[in-house]
């Protein structure tokens, strides 16, 4: 697969995990990103010159980053406020473990 082929493959895919981080979906947003990175990796080891492209290839890699781009930013939009979420979620569970431990597994939690 061109270098080319595998930025469109990205395009496509980072189009879908838009979707699926605007519907909530953790998961097929993970696939999609497992997916997304294996192809990343697959360019940075075989990256071609960007001198081989010609012009017209090398604007539309260029606007097909962009674009890329732009789904990440968009897909961040949807996922920080829910790992905001998780990241008090479990600083909180953190916290009682922390409270238990110097206090004692029977400490009483609704006693001041």
């Amino acid at each position: 697969m061109s270098a080319l082929a595998m930025y469109e493959s990205m395009g496509s895919l980072s189009a879908r995990m838009v979707q699926a981080a605007a519907a909530n979906d953790w998961e097929r947003l993970a696939d999609l990103e497992r997916s997304c990175a294996g192809l990343a990796r697959q360019l940075e080891a075989g990256a071609e010159p960007a001198a081989a492209l010609d012009a017209r290839l090398r604007a539309r890699k260029a606007q097909l980053i962009r674009q890329i781009l732009a789904d990440d930013a968009e897909v961040r939009r949807h996922t920080e406020p829910w790992m905001a979420q998780v990241r008090q979620f479990l600083g909180g569970g953190a916290r009682a473990s922390s409270v238990r431990r110097a206090y004692g597994a029977h400490s009483d939690p609704n006693r001041p």
